[in-house]
């Protein structure tokens, strides 16, 4: 069989993803692609990949790979459990593996996404210029669950030496989500945009790849709460007649006939989409020109991670591998008492 990643098991939302379609929006056809990107070009980073490779998006917890290839390097960007074989593993750095290991991603320990990527990328034929699984509308390579084989490109040889980074290099931080006002701002009242930007809101249970639904506070609306459908892009904040907002993320529908009061900017995108059920949210407007000149920012980074990479140092587990000490005959080291 070609080389592949074997799935022995499977987190409760695992998808491949690039960075999604783009320009099918007009025929109806969902964006999709990884909630995060800067992870996903960190994953790629480590292995030796472009930024936009498709890789394994997985959310709260992961899953085992029995690996089906020879000379196979893999990362995890995310702060999630590790284990080679069953021995403890670091995220944020590259891994070498050969035919018949296993490589398993357990839960989170911060955060809610991490993306595994390998050296080459996967082997998936790609539909409408895209990897990227579209659950709902069932495009691209399915869910993944146990059983799954991931085929791996021909061309997986590793370039270089493993790498890793310190993931305090790309901390998102913290603070409020920037917003820009509209399309629709006009449709809520002066105290209702008053109260979207200065309360606290919650991650509701109501949080996927399509969108999270924030519980909080009501939103005054103007004038209805119904509109002409127009698009949506990523991160639009609708808010429908019950009040409260909705954020819409990579799998959303295309277009939608609630108002919209703001959309999150690009870069503070992958910052919600690690929160979970629970988490505390606040928004702050900021103009377009300061939200051009974050996204400026933001692609910046992306593009000067090959710089912030430095060679990674051999796991501890395999230095203190019973077979490695051995061999290395620590013992012609000692001298007895009366010899000294």
């Amino acid at each position: 069989m070609s080389p592949h990643l074997a799935a022995i098991a499977a987190g409760p939302m695992s998808t491949v993803q690039d960075l999604g379609r783009r320009g099918y929006q007009r025929f109806g056809v969902s964006v999709a692609g990884a909630l995060d990107p800067l992870r996903l070009a960190v994953a790629n980073a480590l292995v030796g990949n472009p930024p936009d490779m498709a890789g394994i998006e997985i959310t709260l917890a992961g899953d085992r790979y029995r690996i089906e290839a020879d000379n196979c390097l893999l990362a995890l960007a995310g702060d999630f459990d590790l284990a080679i074989d069953g021995r403890p593993a670091a995220p944020w750095r590259g891994h070498r593996l050969e035919r018949g290991q296993v490589f398993a991603v357990g839960a989170a320990r911060a955060g809610a996404r991490g993306y595994v990527a390998v050296a080459g990328g996967l082997g998936f034929a790609p539909m409408l210029g895209s990897l990227s699984c579209h659950v709902r509308n069932r495009l691209g390579p399915p869910r993944l669950l146990a059983g799954a084989v991931l085929p791996l490109s021909r061309d997986r040889a590793p370039k270089g030496p493993a790498q890793a980074i310190d993931p305090s290099a790309i901390a998102a931080g913290e603070g409020p989500l920037r917003v820009v006002l509209g399309p629709q701002d006009d449709y809520f009242t002066a105290a209702g945009i008053e109260t979207f930007l200065a309360v606290e809101y919650r991650v509701s249970r109501a949080a996927d790849r399509m969108g999270y639904r924030l519980e909080g506070p009501r939103i005054e609306h103007a004038k209805g709460y119904n509109i002409v459908s127009d698009p949506i892009p990523a991160g639009a904040i609708q808010v429908p007649g019950a009040g409260t907002p909705i954020v819409l993320l990579a799998d959303r529908q295309t277009t939608g006939g609630y108002p919209k009061i703001g959309i999150v900017i690009a870069p503070d995108q992958g910052r919600l989409a690690q929160m979970k059920p629970g988490d505390a949210v606040r928004f702050a407007a900021i103009g377009r020109a300061e939200a051009a000149e974050a996204h400026r920012a933001w692609r910046a980074r992306i593009a000067a991670l090959p710089g912030m990479l430095r060679p990674a140092v051999e796991d501890a587990t395999k230095l203190l591998d019973s077979a490695r000490l051995l061999s290395l005959n620590l013992i012609d080291g000692a001298v007895a008492e009366d010899r000294a």
